[in-house]
């Protein structure tokens, strides 16, 4: 799940080297967990620990499905597509206000400290007034809470409150019909979602996968329950199914991820059987959301710009060309270059700059290269093999002699370059198959 996790949402190329090295690290980071929570449990070296998200095992036989339930299925991925659309919205509009109000260091706690305290205002005076009691006996809560409850009773809302998001999400799952009032659970979603959206992108370390997982845990519990009531009971009707796809279809329509998000799934719950229908729902969730706005990791990526390529290139670029948004003019190295003129290149503080195609005076000769140097530094990225016209120059290139370059060289490899009337999708393409940081752009005569 990690692997998938790590290529689907966070890199911009994917290739076999890429992925082998995030899953001996997902490996690693496994092994590290599973040994510290052997000590931790006091039973040092039993390394079969679950790990720190386990959302329990579903009962097959209990909880089956049938193709009548396909389309409830859907239905729920639509609901989550639109609750998550408006989440992204509403979080986005947050964002902004932060970035332009609140940047200070001071602002920034306070503002930490104001959401502390008022979800806690908010918890306790939704405890106070739900008054949701049920029965202890025969419950599977770890640690009922009798506020505002007879002796012998529990609060569910405050269970839902007080318990970790894990165990919540775990007892909206597994907990038998019954352990919920419906008005307990559309209360905790309403004011669940909105807390979860206001507490997203605070300068702390919070995420929103749980966090996402029990809203839609909540309010797919709920669903559950009101088809219970239309059918009178039935065995197919077990809430603890819909949460988990109403769990789902929430995480899909916040994040738009599929194929890591289904494993994730099938992992925490160690179950295959809901593979196909949470994939359903995670489809179906993305879909519709991506109609009224992206997702919100891509959101926030793009609002801290950092550099990101996503899977398809932005619609508003299939009338633009290479040459439109090409960096201009380029400046070159020849393949035998003074080391004054490269480190007068380098000095140069009106070029923003970092790669340099490596040309060659001779049209007829092909094995040139591209070497990117940074101020201060220099190295090889990916050199490309291109025939350009430029002049000539005296004196070989040395760049470990250069002061303040470490390491220069370049290899030649095969080409890499663009023409100039290329679309812009075309080069996007490039980028995003290949990996590359730079892409020289030439006319019909080669050149540069």
């Amino acid at each position: 799940g990690g692997v998938l996790f790590s290529l689907e949402e966070g890199a911009s190329f994917w290739n076999q080297f890429l992925t082998w090295r995030i899953f001996f690290a997902s490996m690693i980071s496994t092994f590290t967990l599973n040994s510290v929570l052997s000590v931790y449990h006091g039973n040092a070296w039993d390394l079969s620990s679950p790990g720190l998200i386990n959302f329990g095992r579903f009962d097959n036989e209990k909880m089956g499905y049938t193709i009548q339930e396909i389309p409830i299925f859907i239905f729920m991925g639509v609901v989550g597509g639109i609750l998550g659309a408006l989440f992204n919205a509403l979080n986005y509009w947050l964002t902004m206000f932060r970035i332009r109000y609140i940047h200070r260091p001071c602002l920034q706690v306070v503002e930490a400290m104001l959401v502390a305290a008022v979800t806690a205002t908010v918890g306790f005076v939704m405890i106070y007034c739900s008054r949701d009691c049920q029965p202890i006996q025969g419950s599977t809560v770890a640690y009922p809470l009798q506020l505002f409850c007879a002796d012998g009773e529990y609060n569910s809302m405050a269970t839902a409150f007080f318990n970790t998001p894990e165990k919540g999400v775990v007892n909206l799952f597994h907990d038998p019909p019954g352990s919920y009032n419906p008005m307990t659970l559309g209360m905790f979603t309403l004011m669940y979602f909105f807390l979860a959206c206001w507490t997203y992108g605070l300068t702390v370390s919070a995420g929103v996968f749980i966090p996402s997982l029990l809203i839609g845990a909540a309010w797919g519990r709920l669903f559950g329950i009101s088809l219970s009531y239309l059918s009178k009971g039935s065995i197919w009707a077990d809430p603890g199914k819909y949460a988990l796809m109403g769990a789902a279809a929430q995480l899909g329509g916040i994040v738009r991820m599929t194929l890591s998000l289904t494993v994730i799934m099938m992992e925490a719950t160690g179950n295959v059987t809901y593979g196909f229908p949470i994939m359903l729902v995670l489809m179906t969730a993305k879909i519709v959301g991506d109609y009224f706005v992206e997702g919100l990791y891509d959101m926030h990526i793009q609002l801290q710009s950092v550099p990101f390529l996503h899977w398809e290139a932005p619609v508003t670029s299939h009338s633009l060309t290479a040459r439109e948004v090409m960096s201009t003019p380029v400046t070159c190295l020849r393949r035998i270059e003074r080391v004054g003129t490269v480190v007068d290149i380098l000095s140069d503080t009106s070029s923003n700059h970092n790669g340099f195609p490596v040309v060659e005076s001779n049209p007829d000769t092909s094995q040139v290269g591209w070497v990117l140097l940074a101020r201060g530094w220099g190295w090889v990225h990916e050199p490309l093999t291109l025939h350009c016209a430029s002049g000539n120059s005296q004196g070989p290139l040395r760049p470990p002699s250069i002061p303040g370059v470490m390491g220069g060289r370049w290899v030649p490899t095969q080409p890499g370059s663009a023409l100039q009337e290329a679309s812009l999708p075309r080069v996007f393409k490039l980028f995003r198959a290949l990996g590359l940081r730079h892409l020289v752009v030439v006319d019909n005569r080669n050149e540069v």
